[in-house]
């Protein structure tokens, strides 16, 4: 009978006597040296990691050779800092993967970036 009291109790009160289950948390990339298989594990966050590492270069490259100055190229190096930021964020929110779309918003801003960099 005591039981029974407490879970009307529970439902008067409004709690659930069945526990929520805990929000799912986005995957999270592996511990260890398999952090880099789960980075570049896909081939489309492979192509667009591999053209922010690219850009990464070129901006220091730039830089040492003074065609760009150290403000600019902090600029440029936030902005890709950036861009690097969201990819990885729209990875874990697609269990380590980007679809087509998301590349295709990330190539484009990558793009930006690279005008501004210059040839």
């Amino acid at each position: 009978m005591d039981k029974l009291a407490a879970i009307a109790l529970r439902i008067v009160l409004g709690f659930s006597v069945v526990s929520a289950a805990p929000a799912q948390a986005a995957p999270t990339p592996p511990a260890g040296g398999h952090a880099k298989i789960w980075k570049e594990k896909h081939p489309r966050r492979a192509q667009v990691s591999n053209r922010l590492d690219n850009q990464n270069a070129r901006i220091k490259a730039k830089r040492k050779s003074g065609e760009i100055t150290a403000k600019q190229a902090a600029k440029l190096h936030r902005e890709d800092k950036s861009l690097r930021k969201e990819h990885r964020a729209m990875a874990l929110r697609n269990g380590g993967h980007i679809t087509k779309k998301k590349q295709k918003t990330l190539n484009q801003q990558e793009n930006a970036i690279s005008k501004q960099i210059g040839k």
